[in-house]
C-alpha cells in the first residue's frame, strides 16, 4: 500500500519529536503535554492514517504501513532525524520505524504498547464489529480501558474522540495489531529508549513494557502508578517531566 499524506500539527521550536497517536485517538490526546514539550522541542503532532483529518484508505492496513506514513511525514517537513513519542499504537509504529530506520531518530519514548498484542483474533472481531456498527459500538468499553476508576477528567469528550474515528480507519488499524510481532525486530533497535507503563493499565500491562525495555539494549522502564492505557492524560505530572528528562539527554 502506497503511503498516505497524514495530518500533522506543527509547534515549538528547537529539535524535532514526534508525537503518534493510540488507536482511536488523534493528535488531541497529547494535549496535556504539548505546553511543556513546544518550549523546548519542536513538536509534530499527527493523526494516524484512518485518524482524525488523515485520509481513511480501505484496510487492512499493517505496521509496515503506518511506519512509512511517519517517515514520509518526516521527508515531507525536511526533518532527517526525529525523537519519537508514541503510545499504544503510536509506540508500534515508532518501533518499527526505529528498527527500520535508526537513522532517521535521535531517541525513542514507548507508552502503554507492546511489541504483540495476541490473540489475533480479538483484534479481528473488533474490526468486523466496527465495520458492522461504527466505532461508536466500542467507544464506551474503550475509555473504559483508558483510565483508572479514580480518573476525575471528562470520560465523555473521549468517547466522542473514539466514536469520531472513521470505521474503516479503526478497523484497519485494529487488523495492523492482529498481525504485529515485532519481538524479533526489538534488539536491533538503537536509539536510546525509554518505556513507560501505566501501573492499572489492562490493555498494554507493565509485562508488556518490561518485555520492550528488556529486548531493546539500554533501555529504562518506568512504571507510573494510579494510570492505565492513556497514561500521559491520567499522570502527566509525572510522564511530562519524564519524557523531558529523557528526550533532553545527550
Amino acid at each position: 500500500m502506497s503511503t498516505v499524506d497524514v495530518h500533522a500539527v506543527i509547534s515549538g521550536a528547537g529539535p524535532a519529536v514526534v508525537l503518534a497517536n493510540s488507536l482511536g485517538s488523534t493528535h488531541r490526546m497529547w494535549d496535556a503535554q504539548i505546553a511543556d514539550l513546544e518550549r523546548r522541542f519542536t513538536v509534530v503532532r499527527y493523526d494516524t492514517r484512518g485518524h482524525g483529518a488523515s485520509p481513511v484508505p480501505d484496510g487492512p492496513y499493517t505496521i509496515d504501513d503506518l511506519a512509512d506514513d511517519l517517515v514520509a511525514l518526516l521527508d515531507r517537513l525536511g526533518l532527517e532525524r526525529a525523537h519519537l513519542v508514541g503510545l499504544s499504537l503510536g509506540g508500534m509504529t515508532a518501533m518499527r520505524v526505529a528498527a527500520r530506520h535508526p537513522e532517521r531518530v535521535d531517541r525513542v519514548a514507548l507508552l502503554c504498547t507492546g511489541a504483540q498484542l495476541p490473540p489475533a483474533s480479538a483484534w479481528t472481531e473488533r474490526a468486523a464489529t466496527v465495520r458492522a456498527q461504527g466505532t461508536a459500538a466500542v467507544a464506551a468499553a474503550v475509555v473504559d480501558r483508558w483510565f483508572t476508576a479514580g480518573y476525575d477528567g471528562d470520560r465523555g469528550h473521549w468517547e466522542q474522540m473514539v466514536a469520531a474515528t472513521p470505521a474503516e480507519g479503526y478497523a484497519g488499524c485494529c487488523e495492523a495489531i492482529a498481525e504485529l510481532d515485532l519481538r524479533q525486530q526489538l534488539p536491533s533497535i538503537t536509539a536510546p529508549t525509554l518505556a513507560i507503563a501505566g501501573a492499572d493499565d489492562p490493555a498494554t500491562p507493565p509485562a508488556r513494557l518490561a518485555e520492550i525495555a528488556d529486548a531493546i539494549p539500554g533501555a529504562r522502564l518506568l512504571v507510573v502508578d494510579d494510570a492505565a492505557h492513556l497514561a500521559n492524560v491520567e499522570q502527566p505530572g509525572v510522564i511530562t517531566p519524564a519524557l523531558l528528562a529523557h528526550l533532553e539527554q545527550s
